[in-house]
């Protein structure tokens, strides 16, 4: 691999944004749960639940923390790395960036408080508002920021202009760059993601008690919560990953093909379960394919035109190894997550969940899994987007920053990479003390007084 400024500033970028991406899966998720939690107290006055909602709380606040502190050093590499890509979409990423920021951060750092030093200081009602709100903050922010890259995908609402001889693009639309033609079904794919990831994490810490014999009550209610939240969404997931894929079929046909290793336009087009991308042969080896499948996700009918990476030229073409391995390793990861929630909430239902350690196990791996499949899942779009940063517009190529000299953004990678190497130990260190000192138990009623007596 030659290492230039272009190749360096795009693993600078994977590097940071990876890093990021660890945290706000996990914060939609968990924010989702914390409400389900508070509100079952509410409803239900059980202590238990609260318990609960006191002790992911915690972990809520130290994981919106680290994502904070990795999404702005990102944020700081489009005027460093990408300048001409600036440039070129400042106004439409620009104004995306600014909602995120007044509608979504704001409202989520700006209840965190209350959500974390409250639960004595304000009222039950108040307090549980505040959950609902900080939720609604980490959901809002996966909205702006999956409409700013979902116009990357599929550019709409906008007027190129040129200043000084340099192109860039301008909205001439808002809600047409909002409701791009990918906008929606990339944020429900993203959210239902973030769900399946946040109900793993849940269930593999609640699982881990049950193993051990740790906080018997509570952590079989955030179990059997975590295993229906986790089931649904992962059900859910593959409805939004077709809808996803046909959009990908009608803007991004060159993506699709990579997707599926698809080397020539077929009719009917076969579905690849496994193979082998061979770029040299055009064509992939040992493949494992379901004839006319592709041409029914696509077209809706056993036959029907998809189209080839033969049906674009060359310098067109995303790299087809990377594209393929990606999406199949995600589609495969859910498939086994799917499978999992599915017969943990089976043998839930026996009354049978708690006492089968082998599932349980499972259970508590499921985390890392749910995580790899988000990370996968956003790379194999990225990836399959090339050659284009801006798709048809804007080539990853010509966005890069010239001026930044290659062994600056070498010695960053290092920086960085050793910096968010030790961030990701402290996080570790951190949940897993918190995890370690476990959930407190609830106060019985009277408190004090009870004590006392």
């Amino acid at each position: 691999m030659h290492l230039d400024i272009l190749t360096l500033s795009r693993l600078q970028f994977a590097l940071t944004i990876m890093f990021h991406y660890l945290f706000p899966p996990l914060s939609i998720g968990l924010g989702a749960l914390m409400v389900l939690m508070e509100g079952a107290f509410l409803w239900t006055g059980d202590k238990e639940w609260e318990a609960l909602a006191r002790f992911w709380t915690k972990i809520f606040a130290v994981n919106f923390a680290m994502g904070v502190a990795s999404g702005i050093v990102m944020e700081f590499q489009f005027g460093t790395n990408w300048s001409t890509y600036s440039r070129f979409v400042g106004d439409v990423f620009g104004s995306a960036l600014a909602a995120e920021g007044i509608f979504a951060f704001f409202l989520e750092s700006g209840f965190l408080a209350v959500l974390v030093f409250g639960w004595d200081r304000v009222s039950k009602r108040m307090h549980f508002l505040s959950t609902v709100l900080v939720a609604l903050g980490a959901l809002f922010s996966a909205v702006w920021i999956v409409v700013a890259n979902s116009w990357q995908q599929t550019p709409a609402g906008y007027v190129l202009v040129s200043h000084a001889g340099v192109a860039r693009a301008e909205i001439t639309d808002f809600w047409a760059v909002v409701f791009n033609p990918s906008s929606v079904q990339r944020l429900i794919h993203t959210i239902l993601g973030a769900w399946v990831a946040g109900g793993a994490l849940v269930a593999s810490v609640s699982a881990y008690y049950v193993l051990k014999g740790r906080h018997a009550g509570p952590a079989r209610k955030a179990l059997a919560l975590s295993v229906v939240f986790g089931a649904a969404a992962a059900v859910l997931l593959p409805l939004s990953g077709d809808a996803s894929a046909r959009l990908v079929a009608r803007y991004q046909p060159a993506k699709l093909a990579a997707f599926e290793g698809l080397y020539k336009t077929a009719d009917p087009a076969p579905l690849t379960l496994v193979g082998i991308p061979d770029d040299s042969r055009q064509e992939l080896r040992a493949a494992v394919r379901v004839p006319g499948l592709l041409s029914f996700l696509v077209h809706r009918r056993f036959g029907g035109v998809v189209a080839g990476l033969d049906a674009f030229a060359p310098q067109d073409r995303p790299p087809v190894a990377a594209s393929f391995f990606l999406f199949h390793a995600m589609v495969g990861i859910g498939t086994l997550l799917a499978a999992l929630f599915a017969l943990s909430l089976w043998r839930l239902r026996a009354g049978k969940l708690y006492e089968d350690r082998l599932l349980l196990w499972g259970l508590v791996g499921s985390v890392v899994a749910a995580l790899a499949a988000n990370e996968i899942g956003w790379c194999a779009a990225e990836v399959g987007r090339q050659p284009w940063i801006v798709y048809g517009l804007l080539r990853t190529q010509d966005a890069v920053s010239r001026a930044v000299p290659a062994r600056h953004a070498l010695i960053s990678i290092v920086l960085f990479f050793v910096i968010y190497s030790l961030l990701l130990a402290v996080w570790l260190l951190v949940v897993s003390d918190k995890i370690a000192q476990g959930i407190e138990p609830p106060e019985p009623a009277g408190g004090a007084l009870t004590e006392a007596k």
